[in-house]
């Protein structure tokens, strides 16, 4: 992570590392990078890539510990981490767990699967593109009704796109087409859009990342309709998950660095650990031990001892949980008023 060291005035005589916005944008180059290697392969490999990789990221494990899981335990990291957090947002995280206990419980007595899934999938393109195009919104300074217009465009076209990819086995061919004329419509009107808001943005740092979260979902378009599906999903996915990291070791840093304040810092401070690979390593090695060996171990156990074989409770239970949990934490948890905000900080 690149960060400049500045003096906080929330943290006096103490170095404090700032999120850059320069890095941030450069985690877009996915984008590029991947249409270098998709024109690669069709011009010279014969379309070979795109016939050997996966149809969609989650037939491959790696993919699911490199991405979407770890950074989801990180952030539960950091909730969990501090006492003070727990308190601040305790009623908040138990409204949230009935409510899921309650809807995904109760409803899947009555609700479709196909329909939870997209109600699923609605939630996670928004979470993924909410970031985006909240962090973008403090450098392009649009107007609220000019950032809606386009979070929403961006949104409906992502959800679209994810549910043509990962239904698509459920799918017939007219269903499909509609999937891919919907969501060129809407790509469009993203791209016409954000032609007509950049004359709101003053500075071409800010236009810059304006495009950049529009071609964010562009490509993931462009990538769909050629059938590559795995790059369709992967650049959203690497530009969130390596966005948030960066929030997050920032954030530990700066509350941790002088202090260890909770037992998974003190621990490290203790093996001499660097405090920058700390919550990577954790997250990242939970979520393999998790993935991995979570559902086979729970089951072997409720078999043993109550020769009932229990499936997926880690894979779409707990980890399904804290997803959801994630999605809802995430959208509180960064705001001015919160108490994160007192260990994070932005430069350009």
């Amino acid at each position: 992570m690149s960060a400049q060291l500045i003096t906080s005035l929330g943290m006096p005589e103490e170095r404090k590392l700032t999120v850059s916005f320069r890095v941030l944008l450069s985690l877009y180059a996915i984008i590029p990078l991947c249409f270098i290697i998709q024109m690669t392969d069709v011009f010279y490999l014969h379309g070979f890539l795109r016939e050997s990789l996966p149809t969609k990221p989650t037939h491959f494990l790696l993919f699911q510990i490199l991405f979407g899981t770890p950074h989801i335990l990180a952030s539960t990291f950091v909730l969990l981490g501090s006492r003070h957090y727990m308190g601040f947002y305790r009623r908040k995280l138990v409204g949230m767990t009935v409510a899921i206990a309650v809807f995904f419980g109760v409803g899947s007595l009555f609700i479709p699967y196909q329909a939870f899934y997209v109600l699923v999938a609605g939630w996670t393109v928004f979470h993924v593109l909410k970031q985006q195009h909240g962090i973008a919104r403090g450098v392009c300074r649009l107007p609220s009704w000019a950032f809606y217009l386009l979070l929403i465009l961006s949104v409906a076209a992502g959800l679209f796109v994810y549910i043509g990819i990962f239904l698509k086995n459920s799918l017939d061919a007219q269903q499909t087409e509609w999937i891919k004329q919907i969501a060129f419509v809407l790509s469009t009107a993203l791209a016409l859009s954000g032609l007509y808001c950049q004359r709101y943005i003053s500075t071409l740092f800010g236009r810059c990342f304006l495009w950049a979260n529009i071609l964010l979902v562009i490509s993931s378009f462009y990538f769909y309709v050629q059938h590559y599906y795995f790059f369709a999903i992967l650049v959203p996915r690497l530009v969130h998950d390596v966005t948030a990291y960066l929030f997050y070791v920032t954030h530990d840093y700066n509350k941790h660095h002088q202090q260890p304040q909770n037992f998974l810092y003190r621990k490290a401070a203790e093996l001499k650990i660097n405090i920058f690979i700390v919550l990577p390593l954790c997250s990242f090695a939970l979520a393999f031990i998790l993935q991995a060996y979570g559902d086979h171990a729970v089951s072997a156990i409720t078999e043993f001892f109550f020769g009932v074989e229990v499936r997926k409770v880690v894979t779409l239970g707990l980890l399904g949980y804290l997803a959801l949990m994630h999605y809802y934490t995430e959208s509180f948890t960064w705001k001015q008023d919160s108490p994160y905000r007192h260990f994070i900080g932005f430069s350009k």
